[in-house]
């Protein structure tokens, strides 16, 4: 059962990546043609910093997963390595529980805002974009976070059992 979810959870991280992916060339392509617009031809890029803000609200959580699955986030342990294993395994446990508290409510409270979001018809300032739309992206590109989170506390918890 956690092999078919780490596989689940494995190829879906690596989909949002690839979404994440195209956002940031997407910034770097709209800057790069607001920058000679506006300097060689004193036309700026329509809109580019409400699209270079939109695709940032891509870019970093569908990141997120793919970043937790190769362990490239920030890790504090130099105290914790000074624990004998047992207390180590469980300080994890407790890191784990804690970690996927968070992302349960931030998914939780993403969904929330889109809600709110689209029932008041929130646009972005000059591209009048509906913004709804990326905070449910970010709910469901945290979702996978939540599920390797799960994978890595079931992992923590059978490592103290042995």
């Amino acid at each position: 059962m956690l092999e078919q979810l780490e596989k689940f959870a494995c190829r879906l991280s690596n989909l949002l990546e690839w979404v994440g992916l195209v956002a940031i060339m997407l910034m770097v392509l709209i800057t790069c043609i607001d920058v000679l617009g506006a300097k060689l031809f004193q036309k700026p890029f329509f809109a580019a910093i409400d699209l270079v803000m939109l695709a940032q609200l891509v870019a970093i959580p569908f990141a997120t997963a793919a970043t937790l699955l190769i362990g490239k986030h920030i890790k504090v342990e130099f105290l914790v390595m000074l624990f004998p294993k047992r207390m180590r395994r469980v300080v994890d446990i407790a890191v784990h529980s804690l970690s996927l508290a968070l992302f349960v409510v931030i998914v939780w409270r993403l969904t929330v805002y889109g809600y709110h979001l689209q029932m008041s018809g929130e646009l972005s300032s000059t591209a009048r974009i509906p913004l709804h739309f990326f905070a449910y992206g970010a709910s469901l590109a945290c979702m996978p976070v939540c599920m390797i989170l799960l994978l890595n506390l079931a992992r923590s918890i059978k490592a103290v059992s042995d």
